[in-house]
C-alpha cells in the first residue's frame, strides 16, 4: 500500500471539478497511505489547492495544444501512477490514459458516461438513471471496484487559504462579515432563475445584506444591486476562484442558481438553496443543501440547461419557483 500512487482526470468544468473533490478524500480513506495526484486544466487549479489529502496537482494549459498534451502525458508517465480514475471521459483523457497505460498494469477505471440512458432521456423522456439526480454520487459510483461507497465524505471538502480570506473580508468589510451570498447567474440563461425575483427576495429581507457573485460577463447583477444600494454589493468579476471560495465561506447562506458556486456551498457545508432547472446531473447531495424544483413533465430538458424550451409556458422550471417560497426556505435557513 505504501508504493500505491493514484491520479485522478478532470479537466473541466467549475461545478465538476468541484464536486469530484470528494473523490479525493474517498480514495484517501480507502488507501490511507497512497500518494493522490490530480490532472486538471490550469484554470481549474486554484480549486484544488489546500485540500488536504491531495499530494499534488498537475496543470495542463488549454492552449498548449496536442504537442503539449503528449509532453503533459510523458510527465505524468514518469510517475509511474498504480491507479487511474478517470473522471472526465473525453478524447484529451483517452490519449492520456493510454500513454500511461502503455506497456505497464495500472488499475485503471474511467467513468461511463451513460449516453444509451442520456439518450432515452432527453430523446423519449425515459428516466433510467438512478434517483434523485446526484453530482456527487455519480463521480463515486464508478469506484465500487476499488471498494470505495458511492456516499459523499463529510464537508468540507473545498478549502480556502488565509490570502483568500483577506480579500473576502476587505471585499465585505462594508457588512462586517454579515451577508447572504448570491450566485444569480449561470452558463446558460434557462438555468438562471428570473432576474426580478431575485431583486423581490432581497426586498422580502429589508434587514439583511446581500453579496452577489458571478463573473466579469454578469453585468446583469449589476441591475439586481443598485434597487438596494446600502445593503447589496455586486463582486460580479472582482473576486477570482479562491476568494469566491472564501466569500461563499464566510456567508450566513447561499442562495444559488445551478452552477458552479451551489457546488462550492455544498462542498463546504454551507446551508443552501439550490434552484433546480432544466439540467439533471448537477443535483447536490448533502443535507445542508436545500433543493427547489419544480415537478414537470418536461424535466430534465438538455445535458446543460441548453434548451430549448419545449414548455408551452417558456422556462416554466424556473419562473414557477416564486420569490415567495424561496424566502420562506431561507428564512427557514437563518434561524
Amino acid at each position: 500500500m505504501s508504493r500505491t500512487r493514484i491520479l485522478i482526470l478532470r479537466f473541466s468544468s467549475f461545478g465538476d471539478v468541484t464536486q469530484c473533490l470528494s473523490v479525493v478524500s474517498a480514495l484517501k480513506k480507502r488507501f490511507p497511505q497512497a500518494e493522490i495526484h490530480w490532472a486538471t486544466r490550469q484554470d481549474m487549479l486554484p480549486l484544488l489547492s489546500g485540500h488536504p489529502d491531495l499530494t499534488q496537482a498537475w496543470s495542463l494549459d488549454k492552449k498548449s495544444g496536442f504537442k503539449g498534451l503528449i509532453s503533459f502525458s510523458r510527465a505524468l508517465r514518469e510517475k509511474n501512477f498504480t491507479h487511474i480514475y478517470d473522471a472526465h471521459n473525453n478524447l484529451r483523457t483517452w490519449i492520456i490514459t493510454s500513454i500511461l497505460r502503455l506497456f505497464r498494469p495500472v488499475e485503471f477505471i474511467r467513468r461511463p458516461m451513460k449516453r444509451w440512458k442520456r439518450f432515452l432521456l432527453f430523446r423519449f423522456r425515459i428516466n433510467k438513471f438512478k434517483q434523485p439526480f446526484s453530482g456527487q454520487r455519480d463521480l463515486l459510483e464508478p469506484l465500487y471496484r476499488w471498494d470505495i461507497p458511492e456516499v459523499a465524505p463529510p464537508a468540507p471538502q473545498i478549502f480556502s487559504d488565509p490570502d483568500s480570506q483577506k480579500k473576502a473580508t476587505e471585499l465585505t468589510k462594508i457588512f462586517q462579515g454579515n451577508y447572504i451570498a448570491l450566485a444569480p447567474s449561470a452558463a446558460f440563461f434557462l438555468k438562471r432563475w428570473p432576474q426580478e425575483y431575485w431583486a423581490k427576495l432581497i426586498e422580502m429581507f429589508p434587514n439583511e445584506n446581500f453579496v452577489l457573485l458571478g463573473g466579469p460577463e454578469d453585468r446583469f447583477l449589476e441591475d439586481i444591486a443598485k434597487g438596494f444600494p446600502r445593503r447589496t454589493l455586486c463582486l460580479a468579476g472582482k473576486s477570482d476562484l479562491k476568494t469566491s471560495v472564501a466569500l461563499v465561506e464566510k456567508a450566513k447562506a447561499l442562495v444559488s442558481n445551478d452552477t458552479g458556486l451551489l457546488h462550492v456551498g455544498e462542498q463546504l457545508g454551507k446551508k443552501s438553496i439550490a434552484l433546480m432547472g432544466p439540467a439533471p446531473f448537477g443535483f447536490p447531495s448533502r443535507p445542508a443543501t436545500r433543493i427547489m424544483e419544480l415537478n414537470l413533465a418536461c424535466r430534465p430538458c438538455s445535458k446543460h440547461g441548453q434548451g430549448p424550451c419545449i414548455n408551452k409556458n417558456y422556462h416554466e422550471c424556473l419562473v414557477g419557483i416564486s420569490p415567495q417560497s424561496v424566502a420562506k426556505e431561507l428564512g427557514e435557513l437563518l434561524r
